[in-house]
């Protein structure tokens, strides 16, 4: 069974398990002509970064392998994988389980982010974009109007990530577009709960826009400070977040008894 489990943050000692069957949960079948253990790993990396997997939930290798109909070899395999990437923290004798989220990880994967969007950007903008780059960007915009007006966070998040892509992949460096993806990880499950804010999406539509029109002006220095402005507004939100869903956090460690 999947359990939601708070022992799981730094230093926050441990508590009951509250059993959870992660609502809203669907795992896809397994392709026989594929390897199960990448199949796993994409199917469970979405699951946690959409939050359907929340921070702390417990993963049992055996539950996760009847409900892919798999061998625990492969769903080991995507585990390992999932720790790698930080989505995953393995306790001894107690089990895997979803990381909490955490706001240093977070403050630094926005750091490294900024870094490569404005690079991204300013390139862009000296260099200007193709009729073809250009159409694409327009077409995750609309998306993204779109995915307001249905009132559907995950089809924006799709459609925002469409944007930052197709953004790097226009500046012709074909590592941009990959280290971009794994860079923004952990910034994922936090933009979650940030897109549940319908003002909040609008806010962002407009920031693209006006990140794609600087860029269209070959104006640099305004489409480095649209750029800022943009990705540091997740910054604005933290440390509201942090509070409404402080269960989802990282806890500090309590401070040692003295003469210890």
């Amino acid at each position: 069974m999947l359990v939601s489990n708070t022992e799981s943050g730094q230093g926050g000692g441990v508590a009951e398990s509250v059993t959870a069957e992660a609502p809203g949960l669907v795992l896809p079948r397994l392709d026989p002509t594929r390897p199960a253990g990448s199949q796993i790993f994409v199917a469970l990396k979405m699951a946690i970064l959409r939050m359907d997997l929340p921070p702390g939930c417990a993963l049992s290798e055996s539950d996760l392998g009847t409900r892919f109909g798999a061998s625990r070899t492969p769903v080991r395999e995507a585990l390992a994988q999932l720790r790698d990437a930080g989505l995953v923290t393995t306790l001894p004798s107690r089990g895997n389980f979803v990381t909490r989220l955490n706001e240093d990880k977070i403050r630094e994967a926005r750091f490294l982010r900024e870094a490569l969007e404005v690079a991204n950007v300013s390139h862009l903008a000296s260099k200007g974009l193709t009729a073809e780059a250009a159409a694409g960007i327009e077409i995750t915009l609309a998306a993204q109007a779109a995915a307001i007006e249905a009132g559907d966070d995950l089809a924006f998040q799709d459609a925002d990530d469409d944007f930052h892509l197709a953004l790097a992949r226009a500046t012709g460096f074909p590592r941009a577009a990959h280290v971009l993806e794994h860079e923004k990880m952990q910034l994922d499950r936090l933009r979650v709960l940030s897109l549940r804010d319908r003002g909040h999406l609008g806010e962002l539509l407009a920031e693209h826009r006006a990140i794609l029109a600087a860029i269209r002006g070959r104006d640099g220095p305004r489409a480095v400070a649209a750029a800022l402005t943009h990705m540091r507004s997740i910054l604005g939100v933290l440390s509201t977040l942090v509070d409404r869903h402080a269960d989802y956090f990282d806890r500090p460690a309590a401070p040692a008894p003295l003469g210890a």
